[in-house]
Parts: C-alpha cells; sequence; structure tokens
C-alpha cells in the first residue's frame, strides 16, 4: 500500500467545514445576546429530534417550571450512578436490536473495566468489589486473564502497581464500530439522565479511542467486503489495548506517533559465495548421475536459494556475521534442495481441499505428567524431552543405539543431568538427514535447553555432556531458540526480556526489552534477520537483530500467547493462545488477516507451516493435531459426508481431508470451527506438545498419554 491513508472517523470533536470541504474560520463578531444563543439551540435540538433536552432547554429560558416527563437536574456523582449507569447500559445492549447486538455488546468490557477503576480511584473499595462480583461472569470466556490480574485491584496503590490497570489508564481502549451502530449508540446516551450521560462521555473521551467503520469489524471475508477491497484501502482496526496504530512498535496515544512503519527486508539471506559455489559444484555432479529427474537439482537451487525478481528484498549479509561455511553446511544445503524436489507438492489446491496429508504421531507412555515441553532434530532420528524433575531425556526414533549405560550396555536413550529446576525450553542446532554420497556429517550435534534455574545449557550429542552454562536471566527461562542457520539462539525468561546469544560466548549480544510481563514464547524469521517475542500480556513483538530494535508490534489476543511460528516464504506469522485461538499477521504492513478458531481452551503449544506456506499446523490441550489453509478462503467450505473418511461432528479420519464449515460445532458445548480447517486428526487422551512438518510436508506429532484415573 503506497502512500498515507486517512485515519478513520474518530469520537472527537473536529472543525467546521462547509459543503465545499473548506474550513470555517470564526470571525470577529459582538457575541449574540442569551435569548439569541437559546433560540439557535433549540432550533438545532429541535432539528435533531431531542426532545426531551429541547423541553428542559425551553422551561429554563422562560423561568417556567420544568415539566414533570422532563429529566430531573443531575445529582452529584457516585457508586450508585455507577453502578445504576452501568445497569441501563447492560439492559440496552441485551434488547438491542440484533442487527446492532454483536457490535454494541463489545461496549460492556471496556466500560466495566473504566468504571471499576474509577470507583477504585475514587475509595469505594466495597462498592467496587460488588460492581464486579455482579458483572464479571459474562466476561469470562474472553478476558479471564485480565480478570484474574485486575481483581485485586481494589486502592489506587494497587492500581500503580498493576502493569495491567497501567496499561488501560495510560492507553486509549480502541473500539471499531460501524456508522450505525455508532449513531445507535449517540441515540442511547442521548436519552440518559445528565448524570448517567456524564460518566459515558467521560470514560469515552479519555480513556477510549472509537473508531467509526464503513463496515463490520468481522465481516471481513463477506462479498461485499471482498468486492470492496480494491476500491479502497480500508483496513479493519484492531479492537484493544494498547491505543497505537496497528503494527507499530510505538506505544502512544499521539495520533502524530507511530503511523509509519519501519522497513522491512523480509527476502532470503544471500548465500555466502564460496558455500554456493561449492554448492552448485555438488548439484551438478547429482545431475549428472541422475539426468533423467526434472526438475533439475541445480534449477531447484535457482528457485530456492536464489532471490528472484519478484521477491522481496533481503537483509545484507554482513549485518549479521556468521562463521565461514564448512562442508557439513554444504551437504546440508544439498540434502535440503534434494528434499524440496522430492517432497509432498501442496500447490493446485482446489477449493481449500488439497492432497490427503499424513500424520505421525509419537505417543510417550508412564510419563505421569513429568514431561514439560518436546523437541524433534532436523533430522527426525532424535526427540528430546524436558521434565519438571530437572533432567532431559533423549531417545532414538530410529531404535538405534546412542549410547551405552554405567555397565557398558547399549541403549537407545540417554538422561542429560545438569539443571536445578524443571526444564522448559529445547532446541535442536538444525541439521539433516544424511545426504548420500557425501563425507560430512550432518546429523543432530548439539542441544540447547532452558530451566526454572535461570540458566541456559549446551549440550553434546556427542558426548553427552554439558559444554556451556549460559546465565543472564533473573527467574525461570520459559524458552530458547537456535536459529535457523545455528551459531546464534534466543532465549526468553520471567524477567520480561529476550536475549540474543552467540554459542561461543557466555555473555549476551543483544537485549530485547519492552513487554510489560514474563516473555513467553519466541521464533526467528527465516531469513535470521528478525525474532519475535510473545509475552502474558498478549502482545506479538518483532524485534530486528542488527539493531535491538522493535519493528512491530501486534495485539489482538484475549488471553496469554503460547506458540509462534514464521512462514518459510517469510511473509506471514502464526501466533496461538490459551483460548485456542490462532492469528495470522502479515508482516509488512503488520495487519491482522484473520483468525482460526477450532481447538478448544487449555492452550495452543506448537506451531508449524509446510513448505510453500500454505498450510498451517497446531497442536495443543484438546488432545487434537489441526491442519489449517491460510489462503483467504473465497466460500464456505464444506463438510465431508460420513463415509468418505469425515466423523459426524465435521473432522476427519487420517483416511481423508476435508474442509469444515464456519460454525461446525463438536459434540456438546464444543467450540465453532472456522472453515480454514482442512483437517483435525483426535489422538487418544494425548495432549500435544509438538507438531512440525518437514521438508517433506510430513507431519510430525508428540505428545504425552494422560489416562482418564490420572491425578496429578
Amino acid at each position: 500500500m503506497s502512500g498515507s491513508q486517512p485515519s478513520p472517523p474518530t469520537l472527537s470533536a473536529r472543525p467546521t467545514r462547509d459543503r465545499h470541504g473548506m474550513t470555517t474560520q470564526p470571525t470577529r463578531r459582538a457575541p449574540p445576546a442569551p435569548e439569541r444563543t437559546n433560540q439557535l439551540v433549540i432550533d438545532y435540538l429541535n432539528k435533531k429530534g431531542y426532545t426531551r433536552a429541547e423541553a428542559v432547554l425551553r422551561a429554563e429560558s422562560s423561568n417556567q417550571a420544568i415539566p414533570a416527563d422532563a429529566e430531573p437536574r443531575p445529582k452529584d456523582t457516585g457508586p450508585p450512578k455507577y453502578l445504576e449507569a452501568y445497569a441501563r447500559l447492560d439492559q440496552w445492549t441485551r434488547d438491542a436490536l440484533e442487527l446492532y447486538k454483536p457490535e454494541v455488546q463489545k461496549l460492556l468490557w471496556p466500560f466495566f473495566v473504566y468504571f471499576f477503576l474509577n470507583l477504585v480511584d475514587q475509595f469505594y473499595t466495597k462498592e467496587a468489589r460488588a460492581f464486579w462480583n455482579k458483572y464479571q461472569e459474562q466476561f469470562k470466556s474472553v478476558h479471564e486473564h485480565d480478570l484474574r490480574r485486575l481483581e485485586h485491584t481494589l486502592l489506587p496503590e494497587h492500581q500503580e502497581d498493576s502493569s495491567i490497570a497501567r496499561i488501560y489508564k495510560q492507553n486509549r481502549y480502541r473500539l471499531p464500530i460501524t456508522h450505525a451502530s455508532f449513531q445507535y449508540l449517540m441515540q442511547f446516551l442521548e436519552s440518559l439522565q445528565t448524570s448517567w450521560y456524564k460518566l459515558f462521555i467521560q470514560v469515552i473521551e479519555k480513556h477510549m479511542d472509537i473508531r467509526q467503520m464503513a463496515r463490520a469489524a468481522d465481516d471481513k471475508f463477506s462479498f461485499e467486503a471482498i468486492l470492496r477491497r480494491d476500491q479502497e484501502d480500508q483496513v479493519v482496526e484492531d479492537e484493544g489495548i494498547p491505543g497505537h496504530k496497528a503494527g507499530s512498535a510505538i506505544i502512544s496515544t499521539d495520533p502524530k506517533e507511530g503511523n509509519s512503519l519501519a522497513n522491512l527486508k523480509l527476502g532470503k539471506l544471500p548465500m555466502e559465495p564460496e558455500l554456493e559455489e561449492d554448492l552448485r559444484g555438488d548439484l551438478k555432479e547429482l545431475d549428472l548421475q541422475d539426468p533423467a529427474a526434472e526438475p533439475s537439482l541445480l534449477d531447484i537451487h535457482g528457485k530456492v536459494n536464489i532471490k528472484q525478481e519478484d521477491e522481496d528484498e533481503g537483509p545484507n549479509r554482513t549485518e549479521i556475521p556468521y562463521p565461514i561455511s564448512t562442508a557439513r553446511d554444504v551437504a546440508m544445503e544439498v540434502q535440503k534442495i534434494r528434499e524440496n524436489r522430492d517432497r509432498l507438492k501442496l500447490e493446485g489446491r482446489t477449493g481449500g481441499v488439497g492432497p490427503g496429508l499424513s500424520c505421525v504421531m509419537y505417543t510417550f507412555h508412564n510419563t505421569k505428567d513429568h514431561i514439560t515441553c518436546l523437541e524433534f532434530s532436523g533430522d527426525n532420528s532424535l526427540v528430546a524431552a524436558g521434565t519438571d524433575m530437572s533432567y532431559i531425556r533423549i531417545w532414538s526414533m530410529e531404535g538405534t543405539q546412542i549410547g551405552v549405560d554405567g555397565t557398558g550396555k547399549p541403549v537407545n536413550s540417554k538422561r542429560l543431568i545438569g539443571h536445578a529446576g524443571p526444564v522448559y525450553g529445547l532446541s535442536f542446532a538444525p541439521s539433516t538427514v544424511q545426504p548420500p554420497h557425501q563425507q560430512a556429517e550432518t546429523r543432530p550435534q548439539w542441544l540447547l535447553s532452558s530451566s526454572a534455574d535461570g540458566t541456559i545449557r549446551l549440550w553434546n550429542l556427542t558426548m553427552w555432556q554439558c559444554m556451556v552454562v549460559y546465565r543472564g536471566h533473573v527467574g525461570p527461562v520459559w524458552d530458547v531458540k537456535f536459529s535457523p542457520l545455528g551459531t546464534y539462539f534466543v532465549s526468553s525468561g520471567m524477567d520480561k526480556t529476550a536475549r540474543l546469544w552467540i554459542t561461543s560466548k557466555v555473555s549476551p549480544r543483544r537485549f530485547f526489552v519492552g513487554h510489560d510481563e514474563d516473555v513467553d514464547v519466541v521464533a526467528w524469521h527465516p531469513n535470521t534477520a528478525y525474532v519475535f517475542t510473545a509475552s502474558c500480556d498478549k502482545t506479538v513483538r518483532m524485534w530486528s537483530v542488527a539493531s535491538g530494535q522493535a519493528v512491530r508490534m501486534f495485539t489482538g489476543h484475549t488471553s496469554p500467547i503460547t506458540a509462534l511460528a514464521c512462514s518459510r516464504n517469510g511473509k506471514l506469522l502464526a501466533s496461538a493462545d490459551e483460548g485456542g485461538n490462532i492469528l495470522l499477521w502479515d508482516l509488512g504492513p503488520g495487519k491482522l488477516l484473520k483468525q482460526l478458531r477450532g481447538h478448544s481452551k487449555g492452550g495452543i503449544w506448537s506451531l508449524s507451516w509446510s513448505v510453500e506456506s500454505t498450510v498451517l499446523v497446531s497442536g495443543g490441550a484438546d488432545q487434537t493435531v489441526r491442519v489449517w489453509d491460510v489462503n483467504l478462503p473465497a466460500k464456505e467450505g464444506s463438510v465431508a459426508k460420513p463415509g468418505d473418511g469425515a466423523k459426524p461432528d465435521g473432522t476427519t479420519t487420517s483416511n481423508a481431508v476435508t474442509v469444515s464449515t464456519a460454525n461446525t460445532k463438536k459434540k456438546g458445548k464444543g467450540p465453532s470451527v472456522s472453515a480454514d480447517q482442512i483437517s483435525a486428526f483426535l489422538t487418544k487422551k494425548t495432549p500435544v506438545k509438538y507438531v512440525g512438518m518437514t521438508n517433506m510436508n510430513l507431519i510430525i506429532a508428540g505428545g504425552s498419554f494422560l489416562p482418564e484415573n490420572y491425578v496429578s
């Protein structure tokens, strides 16, 4: 999108303009007589149909008694007024026309929060608690996390210490609403008695940013929206806190700030010249050995690793120094290109339904719920499990010997001991399947682990020993991730920071500071120029590795974020939360593309993308693995018929892949399933802690079995 776009209308005072669009400037005139002023106001009220206000003004201007049917003069505000005003708002939203109800119900949450905070500010502790207890239940389904954090802020000093209270008080709550619903709201406010009216207007003017939209915010995929998308550059605004321009990393209520987004280099990282030369030589030799293969490996290399004319600009290799490539790097690149050519291709999808994707599920038994995280190596030969008993266990997925025990007996699993607290994060260094006719070893050699003891450890997978301990975080380290090229890694912890490290140094190279709560999840951009962090403050931030500055911020989640994954083409980001929602973001403009619904509450713990960046896989606490079509749907999908590999609840068996329709329900009180879901694989009482799509587009998942009678 080129050029700056005009901001949507907001509820604020604006200069008066004539019918030709010219601003009407005030002129020097003598002030009109009071009688003339009153008459002008009366005429205006009569024209707008505000009969009750007109009657009051007529009575006052003529020194007559106020009619009995007019509103009484306002009394002092206080706790009763807040409770009465909110009760009136709540009843109005319940009685609203169905046309307006979905939008006007969004007003309840911000007014609930700010009325509660105002009561606390005025030391009405008892009344604030009564107000909270009366209305909190209706918000638990969406705002349960904020409710837990606001519940105990019952004194002004509590608000000063509460980060969530500061966020709501220091930023405007942005609320997109259609023109028709906005007028409906104005009519409601005008019908209120003056004391109630003032309470609502004070909150709107001080704490809210109401944006009038031409169409409903949740109607992005309607037929009208699709037709109008090319005719106007109006993008649906995100709802909620903080009050900033969507995608901008600047938090400010000043409309002049945050309008410009930092330029991103989302293209491929240029390959080292020496590495590319050696790679081309090896690929030519392989093409000569198998000349019948089409396309050739050299052609695949040109398409995958070399920038095309229509692709985005990539970062400069000098911005992020990497060590000189080795024979291992050449062998790994050769294998990646072979797998890219031989993969299950997902292009040419018709109506959102593609070829039947296969999922391999690895189930861990007798764990007694001690496993906290799972990680599979890049060549899928090893799987590592972190536990709350402070150790890591690694298994060979091929059943081969990977070491010997204390008695010299061969074993296919090893235990790594060193941490002094539960292990929360694991990450293997990049690796690939050993390519034929290659001397260099490409199997996994290193493993990173993060723990509640505040340390990160680097383990050698040949000697099965800890080689380096990285210290710096204050408190538990929740996540750690190797760079796609190795050498660098990023970590996140309870100290509200993420840190960039290099394996050869024990001190961090960069600090990423800006989140208001724990940083729970981290992820890398495929070109290694950016990292992503997700926090309990329900925001996702994108950071430049070269500068350490935030370049994007994404808001929209209503519960803590539990998983992140950037698409392989570097253009999209998927984020998932405890509420079972997946949000897809366009990194360029920093905008929300759509929401994927289908998982139940409890958390989505892992996300992974296909090679083509057209399919997303997710797994979580609801014991399912789900496959999603990330392309914008042209029309609603259809439910497979029972007998065609589909179950009556709209999910599919492993023999078929089908798109579920929007609002398809599970048995009982299950969540609605969006039309983007291609298929869902149900496990046997196994929460899914890991999902990954290999370079061959095969889905691998893992989790620990929990029997029904298990009690932690």
